[in-house]
């Protein structure tokens, strides 16, 4: 997909998959049944009769992030 034509006018990061992915194996998503999520920006809704104007509103989500660097790695 070319970022251009998703309404958040970038391409998704890593991050943003794999946080999906985690929420769906955690416990948090024990009531979900029968469902799946397009992690597309929106891409799949995008109409391209519309353009989407040019904006950034939309800032990649990098990551949970550790407070501290762990001892271990010192």
């Amino acid at each position: 997909m070319m970022s251009g034509l998703a309404p958040l006018k970038r391409m998704g990061e890593e991050a943003e998959v794999s946080a999906a992915i985690v929420f769906l194996l955690s416990p948090a998503s024990a009531f979900i049944t029968g469902a799946y999520l397009k992690i597309d920006g929106g891409a799949s809704l995008c109409q391209k009769m519309l353009p989407v104007p040019a904006h950034t509103a939309s800032t990649p989500f990098q990551g949970f992030r550790r407070a501290s660097r762990p001892k271990a790695l010192d």
